[in-house]
């Protein structure tokens, strides 16, 4: 997750004209609690793709490790002093506009590979265990690897960010 400003784009296959799937019928999670109402969807769904290189397996995996590692930590923070100053700006940036944008296939430094398994529903679950197990915490959370310490509202509001620009890349049905 290197969180950087990119253009835009829109993500358009092959698989959006013959189901007639668009992005535009999913609005964009703004909570965690949208989040959950958002997997219960993925969960009910015939067809789920990713339209980047990495399946939705991954997908869904990397939105899990990030919201696990607030609670347990991230393996691989960046210095001090970029976090108070770069990547604080680039949250305040994000926190600003109510959305997120960073490279959509760019793994969290130093977390464990990501599974590129067929099938999204176990990382449905997954992802929802990482976010009910976030809501639930009542002790301290660890600093993000790119913005620092977060508030608990900070944290919950990254995290429906950087769920909701993975949304971009996912085309459901």
């Amino acid at each position: 997750m290197i969180f950087a400003m990119q253009r835009r784009h829109f993500l358009i296959t092959p698989l959006a004209f013959t189901t007639g799937a668009t992005m535009a019928d999913t609005p964009k999670v703004q909570s965690l609690d949208d989040v959950l109402r958002w997997l219960d969807k993925l969960d009910r769904a015939t067809l789920v793709h990713s339209g980047t290189a990495w399946k939705m397996s991954a997908v869904l995996e990397h939105m899990a490790q990030s919201v696990d590692m607030s609670l347990d930590g991230f393996p691989e923070p960046k210095s001090t002093l970029f976090q108070a100053t770069l990547g604080s700006a680039a949250f305040a940036v994000f926190r600003l506009r109510g959305q997120m944008t960073h490279g959509l296939t760019e793994p969290i430094p130093g977390a464990p590979s990501l599974p590129q398994t067929e099938g999204w529903k176990p990382g449905v679950a997954r992802l929802r265990t990482a976010v009910q197990r976030f809501q639930a915490h009542t002790g301290p959370l660890q600093p993000h690897f790119a913005y620092g310490a977060l508030s608990r509202t900070d944290f919950a509001l990254a995290h429906a960010l950087h769920i909701a620009n993975h949304q971009d890349e996912i085309l459901v049905a």
